[in-house]
């Protein structure tokens, strides 16, 4: 991984957290610097950005200190993701995080080549959100 992807990484975090930048155009940013992916462990409270050669850079995210529920509830986590899609009025990423922990989601994958987000429970329950055509 070189210093322009490790830049573009934390750049796009950092623009997520601050609601500096939406979603398609972070997608487009780490796609254009060679990513095929990205994965958020709410748990762990880090973020990994994955290139197709293995390398892969784990940042830490600014999580507020949130459980993830038990219970993975799909409608609570559908509710937080049309509200990030619409850029909703009051819409922040830390809302959406907080929101999806307490729908009981533990994290999520975003994959580029697969146009997909898959979002997970804590005991392997799956929401599969493909991006808009």
């Amino acid at each position: 991984m070189n210093a322009e992807q490790t830049t573009c990484a934390r750049a796009c975090l950092e623009a997520a957290e601050t609601d500096a930048m939406a979603f398609p155009d972070i997608v487009g940013k780490l796609i254009g610097a060679g990513f095929e992916s990205y994965a958020i462990d709410f748990r762990r409270g880090s973020a990994l950005y994955y290139l197709p050669s293995g390398e892969s850079i784990e940042l830490a995210i600014a999580t507020e200190p949130t459980p993830v529920e038990e219970h993975f509830n799909t409608a609570d986590l559908l509710e937080a993701i049309r509200e990030a899609q619409s850029r909703a009025p009051g819409y922040s990423y830390k809302g959406f995080c907080r929101k999806a922990k307490a729908a009981g989601c533990a994290g999520y994958l975003v994959s580029f080549s697969g146009r997909r987000a898959v979002y997970f429970g804590r005991t392997g329950e799956t929401h599969v959100e493909l991006f808009p055509q």
